[in-house]
C-alpha cells in the first residue's frame, strides 16, 4: 500500500513530517535553477484527503490523495488547484491619449516605457462595456504575469481573472536590501522620477478603514505578500510610502504588522494650507521631485516597542482625546469580559493544575475571536495529536460532540462544515522529530502573521518546549529571555499571544488544593513579572462543570481588572458558557 510520503516522493517532494497542516521545502520544479537553491518557496499542505502544495516562486500547483490504512481505499482526490491564469489581451504600444494622462500627471514618457505600460481595450464590468484603457504590465522575471487596466476616461479597473497578485515592479526589487511600498503604480512611477527605482506597488490598493472589533482587511488584499515572500523576506528595511487617509493608514498597519515593524519605516506627506497630500503622485505634481525625495529620507522608524520620541505618538494621544479609551475584544464571556479583554501585542501566562481546563478554555476563547472578529491563530500545542485537537476545534464551533454519547455525535457532514470552517482561521505548528525551540515556535509564527495575517498565537505547555538553557545561565535568567522573545514577539507583530505553563506542583492550602498563583508556575517570578495577563483557569471539583476563570494580573487597567468569574464547563462539546449569580450575592471574588 503506497504511503502519503511514497506519493509526494514520485513528484520529487521530500518533508520531514506528514502531520497535518502547512509545511515548506524546495520545489522540484524550479529549485534547483535559483540562485537560494535552499529557499524553502514550495508550500505543502497536508488533511485527512491528501496534500496540494503550490510553489511561491514559480506557480506550480499540485495535489496527491491518501490512502486510509482501516479499509485500504483510495480517499476522494482533492480537487488541483487551477494554476494561475496568464494575461490573453493583447497590450499594444502606450497611445498618444495614453501618454498624455502620464504627462497631465507629471510621469514622463520615459518611465511609462521603462514600466512596459502599454494600451488596450478591453471590457470592464464596471462600465458594462469595452473602453480605451491603460494597461499596467506586473512583471516577474520580465514575464508579464498580470496586468491591471484602468479606463483613460474614468476610475474603472479590472483585472486579469484568475492571475496571480504580485506586486507592481517586483523586477526592481530583486537585488534590493530597501523596498518602497506604494498605494499605487502611479506612486511608484512618481517616485522614480524622484530617483528611486526600488519601489513597488500593491495590486489592489488599500482596504476600508479597520474600526475595532472588525476583523482583519480582506486576505484577497493581501495574497501578493505570500506569491512575493521570496523577495520580500530578504528585505532588510521597508519604506512604507501610502496614501495620507483612512485606508491608508490601514494598509500601513497591516503590511508593517505582518512584514515585522522592526524592519518598516513610515513616510508622511507635506502639508499644504493645513492638508496633507495624498500620495506620491500628487507630492510631484504640485510640489516637484525635490520635495518628493526628501520625504522619502525623512522617513521615520516604524513605531515598535521601545524608546520614541514623544511625537511619534501625537495622533494617537488626540484619537485619546477624542474618541476616549479603548477596551480590548471581547472574550465571548460578559462575565470574563469584565475582568480581561483581548488586545494585540499582549502576552498572557496561563496556569492551572492538570485536568482544570486550560487548554479547553483557551480553544474556546480563540473560537469565540475567530468567529466574533475574524481573527486567525497559529496553535503550538504539543498535548494534542492533531486530529483530536481539531476535533476538540469543531466541537466547539458547531456545539455538538464529536464522539458518540448521552448527547448524538454530530454527522459527518457537519464535522466537515466545521472543519472548512476551522481550517480556514487554524494554523498548527509542528516540530518534527523533536520538541522545538522558543526560536522555531517564533519564526513559524512570524511566517503565519505574514502568509496568513493570523492575531493569536498559542503555546501549550512551556515545559514541552526544547530548554537549550546554556550552562552558565540560571533557570530564572533563561527564563526571563524566552518571556522577552516572545513579549517582542508579540508586540513587532500585533499578536495576543497565550502562553501555558504548569505549577510546580499542586498547591495546597488547609490540606485541600487551591487554585494556583503565578508565583507557583515552576522555574521563574518572571512569570508573573512579564506577563500582561496572568490567567488561571481552576475547576474545584474536576468532575464538576463549574470552572473560575482567576485574572491574577492586569498590566493595563483599561483591559481589565483583578478578580474571579464563574463559567460552566459543558464536557460534551468543550465549550464554556455564562453562569447567573445567585440573587444579592456579589459576582466577583478578589485575589
Amino acid at each position: 500500500m503506497e504511503t502519503l510520503s511514497e506519493r509526494l516522493s514520485e513528484h520529487g517532494i521530500r518533508l520531514r513530517s506528514h502531520d497535518a497542516g502547512e509545511h515548506r521545502t524546495t520545489c522540484p520544479k524550479c529549485s534547483h535553477t535559483r540562485a537560494k537553491k535552499t529557499d524553502p518557496c514550495l508550500a505543502v499542505r497536508i488533511d485527512h484527503e491528501g496534500a496540494t502544495w503550490v510553489c511561491h516562486h514559480c506557480g506550480d500547483t499540485g495535489a496527491v490523495s491518501d490512502r486510509s490504512p482501516a479499509n485500504g481505499h483510495v480517499a476522494a482526490r482533492p480537487a488541483k488547484k487551477a494554476p494561475p491564469a496568464k494575461p490573453k489581451q493583447t497590450i499594444g504600444e502606450p497611445t498618444p491619449a495614453v501618454l498624455a494622462w502620464f504627462a497631465a500627471r507629471g510621469l514622463p514618457e520615459a518611465v511609462v516605457h521603462r514600466n512596459r505600460i502599454g494600451a488596450a481595450r478591453v471590457f470592464l464590468p464596471g462600465r458594462g462595456a469595452e473602453v480605451d484603457c491603460i494597461a499596467f504590465s506586473y512583471l516577474r522575471n520580465g514575464e508579464v504575469v498580470n496586468a491591471k487596466f484602468r479606463s483613460l476616461d474614468g476610475k474603472d479597473f479590472a483585472q486579469v481573472k484568475g492571475a496571480e497578485k504580485i506586486l507592481f515592479g517586483l523586477d526592481d526589487i530583486a537585488d534590493a536590501n530597501t523596498a518602497i511600498i506604494v498605494e499605487g503604480e502611479c506612486d511608484k512611477l512618481a517616485l522614480e522620477v524622484a530617483g528611486y527605482r526600488n519601489v513597488v506597488s500593491v495590486p489592489d490598493g488599500a482596504p476600508a478603514k479597520v474600526k475595532a472589533g472588525e476583523p482583519d482587511p480582506g486576505d484577497a488584499k493581501f495574497s501578493f505578500l505570500a506569491t512575493c515572500a521570496a523577495y520580500l523576506d530578504r528585505l532588510g528595511k521597508i519604506i512604507l510610502a501610502v496614501d495620507a487617509d483612512g485606508p491608508g493608514r490601514a494598509l500601513e498597519e497591516e503590511l508593517a504588522r505582518r512584514l515585522g515593524r522592526e524592519r518598516c519605516w513610515r513616510v508622511r506627506w507635506p502639508d499644504s494650507n493645513d492638508t496633507a497630500r495624498k500620495d506620491a503622485n500628487e507630492v510631484l505634481l504640485f510640489d516637484g521631485a525635490e520635495v518628493l525625495k526628501e520625504c522619502i529620507e525623512a522617513a521615520e522608524a516604524y513605531p515598535i516597542a521601545g524608546l520614541h520620541r514623544a511625537q511619534d505618538f501625537a495622533d494617537e494621544t488626540v484619537a485619546l482625546y477624542r474618541d476616549g479609551r479603548a477596551r480590548g475584544y471581547s472574550t465571548g464571556w460578559p462575565a470574563v469580559d469584565d475582568l480581561m479583554t483581548i488586545r494585540e501585542g499582549d502576552l498572557s501566562v496561563v496556569t492551572g493544575i492538570p485536568n482544570s481546563g486550560k487548554s479547553e478554555f483557551i480553544d474556546a476563547l480563540a473560537v469565540n475571536l475567530a468567529d466574533k472578529f475574524g481573527w486567525r491563530f497559529a496553535l503550538c500545542s504539543f498535548e494534542n495529536p492533531p486530529p483530536d485537537h481539531l476535533a476538540k476545534l469543531a466541537e466547539k464551533r458547531a456545539g455538538l460532540p464529536f464522539w458518540d454519547g448521552p448527547t448524538q455525535r454530530m454527522t459527518e457532514a457537519e464535522l466537515r462544515t466545521a472543519l472548512a470552517w476551522v481550517n480556514d482561521r487554524f494554523y498548527l505548528i509542528r516540530a518534527d522529530d523533536e520538541s522545538p525551540t522558543i526560536d522555531f515556535i517564533l519564526e513559524a509564527a512570524r511566517g503565519a502573521v505574514l502568509r496568513h495575517g493570523v492575531r493569536g498565537l498559542v503555546i501549550d505547555p512551556y515545559n514541552e518546549i526544547e530548554h537549550k538553557r546554556p550552562a552558565n545561565m540560571s533557570e530564572t535568567e533563561f527564563v526571563s529571555q524566552v518571556l522577552g522573545k516572545v513579549k517582542r514577539f508579540a508586540q513587532n507583530h500585533g499578536v495576543h499571544v497565550w502562553f501555558v505553563a504548569h505549577p510546580a506542583k499542586p498547591p495546597r492550602e488547609d490540606g485541600k488544593i487551591r487554585a494556583p498563583v503565578l508565583y507557583d508556575i515552576s522555574g521563574s517570578a518572571n512569570w508573573a513579572n512579564k506577563a500582561d495577563f496572568g490567567v488561571v483557569v481552576h475547576r474545584p471539583d474536576p468532575l464538576q462543570p463549574m470552572t473560575e476563570i482567576h485574572i491574577r494580573k492586569v498590566r493595563w487597567k483599561q483591559t481589565g481588572r483583578i478578580g474571579v468569574a464563574t463559567l460552566r464547563y459543558d464536557r460534551a462539546t468543550g465549550r464554556y458558557s455564562e453562569v447567573k449569580p445567585a440573587a444579592g450575592s456579589d459576582r466577583w471574588g478578589q485575589d
